[in-house]
This record gives C-alpha cells, sequence and structure tokens, in this order.
C-alpha cells in the first residue's frame, strides 16, 4: 500500500522534470523592468527620427546614385546637380543663407545684449515679454509670412504707400521684395528672433565675477569685452549663426510663395522635382540636389556641435 505521504507527479506540471519551463515575467520592481521603463519614453522619438529622418535619408542617398533607366551605380546625377542652372541654385542659396545668417546674428546679439542688460524696475517684465515675442515671431514662416509681406512692402502695399507719403520712395532706390534682398529681408523677421532666444542663455552664462575680476585689476569694459567676455561668447556665437544659417539654406515655402521659384534656390528646385517637373532621364536629380544640401548641414552639425562644445566648457 502506497505511503500517502509520498509526491504524486502529475505529467506536464512544473513538478515535471520534462515539463517546458518559460522564463518568469519580471516584477514590477526587478532591475530588468526598471530598464524596460526607464527607455520606453524613447520609443516614441526612436519612431519618428527612423520614419521621417532615417528611412528618407537612406533613400535620397541610394537614388542619388541610381541611373533611373538602368537602376545601376552611376555618377551622372551628381554631375548634373553640380553643373549650369543647379550649381547656381546651390551658389544663390549659399549667398541668401549668409546673408540671412550674419546680419540677423549680430542684430540679435545686440537686441539679445540690450535685454541682458536691462535690469532694475521692469527689467523682467521687459525680457519675459521680448522672450515671448520671439518665440512666436521666431515659428512664423511659410506662405502666411510672404503673403504679410506682400500685403505691407508690395510695390503697391499698405507701408509702401506710408513710405512714398513722406517722400522715401523704396522702390525707385532698386529695392523690390521679390528679389534675393527681398527674400532676405523677409527671412530676417525669423531670423533675428531665433538669435535672441539662442543668445540669451549664453549671456547669461556669463559669471558676474568674471566682470568683478577683471574691474578689480583695473581693466576697462572695453577690456573685459575683448580679452574675457569676447572670447567665451564666441563659440556660442559661431554656433547661433552656423543655426541659422541651415535655418535659411533649408527654408522654401516662404521663398517660392514671394518669388513664384523665380530666384534659383536650391530647395525651390528640389520642390519643382517633387511638383513633376523632371526631364526624362534625370528624374534622380533631385534626389543628387538633396544628397547636396545633407552634406551642407551635415558639415553645418558637425562645426555647431564642436562649437558648443567648445562653449559648454565655460558656460556651465
Amino acid at each position: 500500500m502506497a505511503d500517502m505521504t509520498d509526491t504524486v507527479t502529475v505529467p506536464g506540471s512544473l513538478a515535471d522534470p520534462g515539463a517546458r519551463r518559460f522564463p518568469p515575467l519580471p516584477r514590477p520592481g526587478s532591475k530588468p523592468a526598471r530598464t524596460l521603463a526607464r527607455y520606453a519614453g524613447l520609443v516614441p522619438f526612436v519612431a519618428y527620427v527612423l520614419v521621417f529622418l532615417i528611412i528618407p535619408l537612406v533613400a535620397i542617398i541610394k537614388y542619388a546614385f541610381v541611373d533611373p533607366k538602368t537602376n545601376a551605380f552611376t555618377w551622372s546625377n551628381l554631375n548634373i546637380a553640380t553643373h549650369g542652372s543647379y550649381l547656381h541654385g546651390f551658389e544663390q542659396s549659399l549667398i541668401l543663407s549668409l546673408i540671412s545668417s550674419v546680419v540677423p546674428g549680430v542684430f540679435g546679439l545686440l537686441i539679445a545684449y540690450a535685454i541682458f542688460t536691462a535690469r532694475g524696475r521692469g527689467g523682467a517684465w521687459l525680457r519675459q515679454g521680448v522672450i515671448t515675442a520671439s518665440g512666436v515671431f521666431a515659428n512664423f514662416g511659410g506662405v502666411p509670412l510672404a503673403f504679410m509681406f506682400i500685403a505691407s512692402f508690395g510695390s503697391s502695399a499698405l507701408v509702401t504707400g506710408w513710405l512714398n507719403d513722406i517722400g522715401l520712395n523704396i522702390y525707385g532706390w532698386g529695392f523690390t521684395l521679390y528679389t534675393m534682398s527681398g527674400v532676405a529681408l523677409v527671412y530676417m523677421y525669423f531670423q533675428i528672433p531665433l538669435m535672441i532666444l539662442i543668445m540669451l542663455p549664453a549671456l547669461e552664462g556669463l559669471r558676474p565675477a568674471w566682470r568683478e575680476a577683471a574691474e578689480n585689476m583695473g581693466a576697462r569694459s572695453w577690456q573685459y569685452w575683448r580679452y574675457v567676455g569676447g572670447p567665451v561668447l564666441l563659440p556660442s556665437f559661431l554656433s547661433s549663426v552656423m543655426l541659422l544659417f541651415g535655418s535659411a539654406l533649408a527654408a522654401y515655402a516662404t521663398a517660392e510663395a514671394l518669388t513664384a521659384g523665380t530666384i534659383p534656390l536650391t530647395s525651390i528646385q528640389i520642390g519643382s522635382f517633387l511638383n513633376g517637373n523632371v526631364i526624362a532621364g534625370q528624374e534622380n536629380v533631385g534626389y543628387a540636389l538633396s544628397f547636396g544640401m545633407v552634406v551642407i548641414i551635415a558639415v553645418l552639425m558637425t562645426c555647431y556641435v564642436l562649437f558648443q562644445r567648445r562653449a559648454s566648457k565655460w558656460l556651465r
């Protein structure tokens, strides 16, 4: 008679040595669960970068070197993209971006410095108001911005009429809103506020002890900025100008709506390819133009990171 204390093993149960075992689920407080919860928030960001950056970038690089007829590797797309009107488009884009980054960079720095030095009664309200307005203006662009300037500074617009009434005929001086200078003026509308937003934290990172030490050693204000404040701010200023350069280089809707594509900018030429204005056999030239833009932006971002790393050593 079997002892009642003997253990009876049921086939397939957990006590069965031959039963299939599954790894236990991580407990809420265990290390795998904490690691999973820590990186779960990155999933939407990684998916966004993958869909809207990595996959398009891979497609641009791939088709920039593919012959649309034979699907074979070719340099002809890049050869076409770096000659003739397309090369002129790169030149015009670089000139426009240079003007639209250096001039707003200088003005934005001066305005940011004026806000930084505005202390005392009302200084905090002024700073907060300028930051709020700059955040709005820096994100206002595209077709609405172009329409606003056409309605204000067009040949028969409201502000132009006011200027004519006081004897300032800007169109008689050779200015027109629909040329390179006009587009650069429109770009400054959102580039200067963007520069203000970038440079204010850099200015506020200057330690008061540095200026006090310079004054105690007999340095004047211009000497402080020449030997202390200027060198510290220079990397931040250069990196900000590069950021403005990339922003102006990639802008499309404002220039397209303002000039109807009469200025040969690379972004407008790429938009023409997307609209189907393609010569037979040159379907992938648009990818080559985009590849050129990617290379320029990559160089700018590399310099931007290097300057930011340099600036962060002083402004921590």
